[in-house]
């Protein structure tokens, strides 16, 4: 069981930088894959990036590799995500998600934050 609340969602101009993070709280959710997803208006929620809470393991989408960087701090129990350089193109909705498999479907993680709005202007 794993609760999740996003934060640091907001406007930047392209080529700046904003960290979202994810607070976490539940007796387990050590256990589990966590990941970022994201939705923008109109289409699907995709995968952005994953680690492996225990072990620091993680896997980036092409569209985000070298540019941004997913980690946890377990002692404050909180997911991040470091966006630079940002792009209009990464405009969404991000989610924060957590689940057993280590995959990237939306189905693959049973639970979700609320999300957080990331605006990315020319």
């Amino acid at each position: 069981q794993v609760q999740l609340v996003e934060s640091g969602g907001g406007l930047v101009q392209a080529g700046g930088s904003l960290r979202l993070s994810c607070a976490a709280s539940g007796r387990t959710f050590s256990a589990y894959t966590m990941a970022w997803f994201r939705q923008a208006p109109g289409k699907e929620r995709d995968f952005v990036a994953r680690i492996r809470w225990s072990t620091g393991s993680t896997y980036y989408a092409d569209s985000v590799s070298g540019r941004f960087t997913i980690s946890r701090d377990n002692a404050k129990k909180t997911l991040y995500l470091q966006m630079n350089n940002l792009k209009p193109e990464d405009t969404a909705v991000y989610y924060c998600a957590a689940g057993f498999r280590n995959g990237v479907l939306q189905a693959d993680f049973g639970y979700w934050g609320q999300g957080t709005q990331v605006t990315v202007s020319s």
